[in-house]
């Protein structure tokens, strides 16, 4: 059955346009050390096709979420270093939840129904891929609504090209608590004494990048080989 029944047949361009759009997604969520199986990040466009593509050539929106539960080394970094008073200390991470909607509206209402979806499913973090962007209302409830869960969105067109896969895009790796600690320890720095990267730059929303973390950013350079910077998210 098809999520919308009176949507026309999809085309051979847009069923290859989602294959791409969902093929980024799930690199995404792999690169944050979600657990999830080779095969599915590396999804074909036939499995895609002879999965979410239903009899009628409709895309089924609702066959793409998925969820996926942290790998043992997210846990191991998202874990706070122990101390006297917390010798056993919780991973700051959980399951993730991604929705893929295909409504031309997206308003407040449909983000109610994304963060009930989100907490009905216990998941830590929820990401949202629409089609439209959010109203303005819409974004400033998301923001409101943070204390449930860590809420993301994403519009279609901007996941249609992996942009860390790009050869000017330099790796970014996410710092643990405790190689935060050790990094401002040994070069005797405050945390607000680092160069900065937005939340909101792309990079940083691709891996999910929390206010207080750091990454690593890894350039090659022809004279000095490989070299590390390092930049606070904001």
């Amino acid at each position: 059955m098809s999520d919308d029944p009176q949507l026309p047949r999809a085309s051979d361009k847009e069923i290859t346009r989602m294959w791409r759009v969902y093929r980024t997604v799930m690199e995404m969520v792999s690169d944050r050390e979600y657990e999830l199986a080779e095969d599915e990040v590396k999804i074909s466009l036939n499995q895609f096709r002879n999965k979410f593509v239903d009899q009628s050539g409709q895309i089924v929106r609702q066959l793409l979420q998925f969820s996926a539960r942290p790998s043992d080394t997210m846990i191991r970094k998202f874990t706070p270093p122990a101390t006297p008073e917390n010798p056993n200390p919780e991973p700051d991470c959980g399951t993730i939840f991604v929705q893929f909607i295909s409504s031309d509206n997206m308003g407040v209402s449909q983000v109610k129904d994304f963060i009930q979806t989100v907490v009905g499913q216990h998941a830590r973090v929820g990401i949202l891929i629409t089609r439209v962007p959010l109203t303005p209302a819409a974004r400033k409830f998301i923001a409101v609504a943070e204390s449930y869960a860590q809420l993301e969105c994403f519009i279609e067109e901007d996941l249609l090209v992996n942009i860390t896969h790009h050869e000017l895009v330099p790796r970014h790796v996410l710092l643990s608590k405790e190689e935060k600690v050790a990094l401002l320890k040994r070069y005797r720095l405050k945390e607000t004494q680092l160069p900065r990267i937005l939340q909101k730059d792309p990079v940083a929303r691709y891996l999910g990048l929390r206010r207080g973390q750091v990454v690593k950013i890894i350039r090659n350079s022809e004279t000095a080989g490989r070299y590390a910077s390092y930049r606070l998210c904001v």
